[in-house]
Formats: C-alpha cells, sequence, structure tokens
C-alpha cells in the first residue's frame, strides 16, 4: 500500500494565510470605518483644495564648442547633467527670473518664486524639464518661461566669463613674449648672431601659439541650450480628479481598516479559530452546531424529523461513542465555561435523546441545583416514574427523590433526575447516592451524562469530576476567551478528569434587559417548589469558584460493576 503523507494544518501555508484572513473579517465594522474615513478623506482633498495649473518648458543644454559640424565633435562634452539641476533650482537662476518677471508685473521674490518649480532630467537624455506649478494657468506659463530664459541666460554668462578669463591669462603670457621679441630684433639689427636669430625664432613661435589660442577662445560657439519646449498655458487643474482620489482614498481606508483590524485581533482575548480553542482547552472540537430557530417550548431538536442541528447532534454522540475513553467509563459530564448555561442543557438533552436512537439506556441527571429548569424546559414529554429501590433510605432528597421518564417521537427515551434547589449544594452533589447513580454508566448499555452548571462560576461540576471522568465544554466561540479554556484544562485535570472535546454553538441573539432581568426569577421558580429558607447552614452564593471547594468531601467513588 502506498504510503500519502499529509502536511499537518498548523504547517499549512495557505491554510493559516485563509484563517488568519478570515479572524480579520470578523472585525466588519473596523473595516467598514476604515474605508468610510479613505473616502472622506479622498473626497475632501477632491473637493476642498484649490485648483492648481503646472507648466512645463524642456532645455537641451550644450557646451560651448569651436565647430559643432566637425565629425568627431559632440555637445556633451564636460556637462555634468545632475550639476547643472542643481544650478536650475539655484537662488542665481530665481534671482535673474525675478527680475524679468518683475518687468513684466509679476511681484515676486526668488525664494516664493522657487517653491513652485520643479526641474528633472529625463534618462540617458541633456534635457532639463522645468515644470512650474502656479494658481492660474498664465502665470504657470510665464514664471515657466522665465525660469527656463534665466538659467540660459546664467549659463551663458557663466561660459563667457570662462572665456574672457582664460583669454586674460593667455594675454597676460603674451605680453613678457612681445617684449623679450622686441628686444631681440634691436639686437639683430646691430649685431646678428645665430643665437640671437634662433631665440628670436622660438619666441616668435610662442607668440603665434599663444595668439592661435586667444583666436579659438573667441571663435567658440557660446551657445549654452536650446529651448525645445516652449511653456505654454494649460487648460486644465493638474492632480488627480476626484474618481482617483475617492479610489486612494478607498484603498488608504481600507489598508487602515485592516490595520485596526489586526491590532483588535492582538488584543483580543477570545478564542480566534478552532484551532486556537483546540490548542487552549487541549482535547478536540466534537462539532459545531448550526445556527437553527428551534420551535417554541421545545430544548430537543432530535424527534421534530429532519434537522441540521439533531443531524450535528447525532454525529457529536457516535463521535462520542466511538472515543476510547467515553467508550470506558459511559459518563458524561455536560457544562459551560461560565455564564448561560442553556446551551449545556440543550447539548446534554439531545445527546441523551442520541444515545436513546443507538439503543442505549441513557440517565440524564441534572447536577444544577442553583437554576434548576430542565424539566420545565423539556415540556409535556416527561412523565414521573417510581424511584429506585434504596431510594427510601436515603431520606427522599435529591437525586433519590424520583425520576422523570422522557419520550423522543421516533427515538425512544431516556430517564431524567431533574435538579431542584437544596440547602446545601456542595452536600448534595458529593453524597452517596450521586455516586451509586453515576455507577449506574457500569452496567452493559448504560450511559449517564450529567449536566453541571458553569465550571467557572462554581465548583459544582469539578465536585463530580472524580465520579463523571469525561468532561464536554459547549461554548460560544466569539464570547469564550482563551485563558478561560486553559484555566477549565488545568482544574479539570488538577481533578483527576480529562476533556474529551469542546462542543460549539452559534450563540444566542442578544436578550432586551427585561427579559434578562425576568429570567433568573423564572428559572429560580421552575425547579419543582418554592425556593427553601436559606439556613444557618446554607452558604451565600456569590459565584465564586473557590466557595464550595472547602466543603467538597474526597470520598472514594462507589464501587464499580
Amino acid at each position: 500500500m502506498t504510503s500519502h503523507h499529509r502536511t499537518p494544518d498548523d504547517h499549512d501555508e495557505p491554510a493559516l494565510l485563509r484563517d488568519q484572513f478570515r479572524q480579520l473579517l470578523r472585525y466588519r465594522s473596523l473595516l467598514a470605518c476604515g474605508v468610510v474615513v479613505g473616502l472622506l478623506g479622498g473626497g475632501y482633498l477632491a473637493l476642498g483644495g484649490e485648483d492648481t495649473y503646472t507648466a512645463t518648458g524642456e532645455v537641451l543644454v550644450r557646451s560651448a564648442i569651436s565647430d559643432p559640424f566637425a565629425a568627431g565633435s559632440t555637445a556633451d562634452k564636460g556637462i555634468n547633467i545632475g550639476s547643472e539641476r542643481q544650478t536650475a533650482v539655484s537662488d542665481t537662476v530665481g534671482t535673474l527670473a525675478a527680475g524679468t518677471l518683475l518687468k513684466a508685473g509679476d511681484d515676486v521674490t526668488a525664494r516664493e518664486l522657487l517653491t513652485g518649480l520643479q526641474v528633472t532630467n529625463p534618462p540617458n537624455t541633456l534635457t532639463l524639464r522645468f515644470s512650474y506649478t502656479a494658481a492660474t494657468p498664465e502665470q504657470a506659463r510665464a514664471r515657466a518661461e522665465a525660469l527656463a530664459g534665466a538659467y540660459l541666460a546664467h549659463r551663458k554668462a557663466r561660459t563667457l566669463e570662462s572665456i574672457q578669463n582664460m583669454s586674460d591669462g593667455y594675454r597676460a603670457q603674451l605680453r613678457p613674449l612681445e617684449e623679450k621679441r622686441d628686444l631681440l630684433e634691436d639686437q639683430t639689427g646691430t649685431g646678428a648672431e645665430d643665437d640671437v636669430s634662433s631665440a628670436r625664432a622660438n619666441i616668435i613661435v610662442s607668440i603665434s601659439e599663444l595668439s592661435r589660442k586667444i583666436s579659438e577662445l573667441k571663435a567658440l560657439d557660446t551657445t549654452p541650450g536650446y529651448l525645445n519646449k516652449k511653456p505654454v498655458a494649460p487648460t486644465s487643474p493638474t492632480g488627480p480628479g476626484l474618481p482617483l482620489l475617492l479610489g486612494l482614498g478607498g484603498v488608504v481606508g481600507l489598508a487602515l481598516g485592516l490595520l485596526l483590524s489586526w491590532v483588535r485581533l492582538v488584543f483580543d482575548p477570545a478564542v480566534r479559530s478552532p484551532r486556537e480553542l483546540v490548542r487552549s482547552l487541549g482535547a478536540p472540537l466534537l462539532g459545531t452546531l448550526p445556527r437553527e430557530r428551534t420551535a417554541a417550548g421545545s430544548l430537543l431538536a432530535i424527534g421534530r424529523g429532519a434537522s441540521r442541528l439533531a443531524e450535528e447532534y447525532r454525529a457529536v454522540a457516535f463521535r462520542l461513542a466511538y472515543d476510547p475513553s467515553f467508550a470506558e467509563s459511559r459518563r458524561l459530564l455536560v457544562t459551560a465555561p461560565r455564564g448561560d448555561n442553556t446551551a449545556a442543557a440543550a447539548a446534554a438533552a439531545n445527546l441523551a435523546a442520541a444515545f436513546a436512537e443507538m439503543g442505549r439506556d441513557v440517565l440524564l441527571v441534572e447536577a444544577d441545583l442553583r437554576t434548576p429548569s430542565l424539566a420545565r424546559d423539556l415540556g409535556s414529554g416527561s412523565h414521573g416514574v417510581r424511584p429506585p429501590r434504596w431510594a427510601g433510605e436515603e431520606g427522599g432528597g435529591w437525586p433519590v427523590g424520583g425520576r422523570t421518564n422522557v419520550d423522543v417521537p421516533g427515538s425512544g427515551a431516556f430517564a431524567l433526575i431533574p435538579g431542584t434547589t437544596v440547602d446545601n449544594v456542595p452536600r448534595a452533589l458529593t453524597s452517596p447516592p450521586v455516586g451509586r447513580i453515576v455507577a449506574e454508566a457500569d452496567r452493559p448499555g448504560n450511559v449517564v451524562i450529567v449536566l453541571a452548571p458553569p465550571v467557572l462560576s462554581y465548583a459544582d461540576a469539578v465536585a463530580l469530576v472524580d465520579r463523571v471522568e469525561g468532561v464536554m465544554i459547549v461554548c460560544d466561540p466569539r464570547e469564550v476567551h482563551r485563558s478561560d479554556l486553559e484555566r477549565i484544562r488545568e482544574i479539570i485535570g488538577a481533578s483527576g478528569g480529562s476533556v474529551l472535546g469542546a462542543l460549539l454553538h452559534p450563540g444566542r441573539r442578544r436578550l432586551r434587559r427585561a427579559e434578562r432581568r425576568a429570567k433568573p426569577a423564572r428559572r429560580r421558580g421552575g425547579g419543582g417548589g418554592p425556593a427553601p429558607t436559606a439556613g444557618p447552614d446554607a452558604p451565600e452564593t456569590t459565584g465564586d469558584p473557590t466557595e464550595t471547594l472547602g466543603l467538597r468531601a474526597f470520598t472514594q467513588p462507589a464501587a464499580r460493576g
């Protein structure tokens, strides 16, 4: 058989990128705010700014040359185009252009004039492009032309100055030679000798060479360059228009929104992905419940016909049935991290119905003795049955006060021990009858499911872990925090149990304040009888997970079998 190698998901870069992108899309409000801010900024720049106009002229730079038509002569000899560009934006050129503009009636200083000038050099050319931006088209044209002409005039003046300096130097060398030549001519008239004639001839040659250089300098073509493109008045404003600015604003706003979403994601304590939930809890993901509208007053999805929610519960039940840890003990503790326990109650009831469909004898124990409501939520499908034989020996309180048989249409039935309010919750949860009831899972074909309050709100679930080793966490991934999952894993592991997995539910819609206030009152009143008066032994419930740890009885569970 050929073995197939698959890269783990944690090292699959495309999967990680897709996961991160999905996490960023969770914060759609931040993305929308970023895009709106970008569009508003682009619209403000397009409509709120003043129109500007840009005129452009091009100047071809050349060097002074004696014969531009001679073979091999080039006009770029000795030109450093970078230095010429710096010269074009210098204060000297600005002063010359300002003087020219002043004669035309445009009174502007050299520094103000240079603020609107931009000189660029196209690659591999000796061309300088003068671009001037002004408030009106005519002003942009006039100033661009004045600056280009001032640059050419300044460059020609520098060339003429260089020629004049070189000519003066040659003349300074020529003057003593001419005086010496005249002296030798006087000596030649009285008595000519060979050495005098030779010296005179050498001087004449030097004078001729210097005279030729002076003549060449005077014959140079000192044209500094040509205005290849004369600036003209622009017909439309420069800069991007409204559509382009809106597009750029939208892109920048989207980038801003992604940045804000990433920052929010980094500091978000909630679980950001199923992979992170599995890593924090140290247990697999058993399933994800779809969002489905349930029938009013019905907690069971199984038995109502075709339903995606019911199929998901069945899939979770089959997965647990073939899990080695659960198959060995057939005990399951269902709880939530904190807050509302409604989703955990629905999961416990539906898993009990799913196991009943498999032909198992299922016993569902409601260990939520603080706000019991499971029997009422299951509706009219439940009816009382006789308590076990040993129930009379325990005084008739919870959990031996009676059982309820819950019929699931088309699936079977399961037994329910409903919760009720008691004077001392920790003592009731650690009593011997609880151990005998949980031990019923040791009989072949039996399954015991225990519904406990949120594990981080009360220590009730922790008090049951030594009897029900397998724990399933039912949580909303948008509300549970990574630190909560890590703490749950540590608490359950230290109590001798193990987390079998997590079941994710889509969360309930936010209730109105009136419903939130009325719901706890209804739950407290729906436990099967009036709430008992708090006696001296009844501790005040504050929601602190440590308030019942000191009352937990560390007794050995009932013998199995």
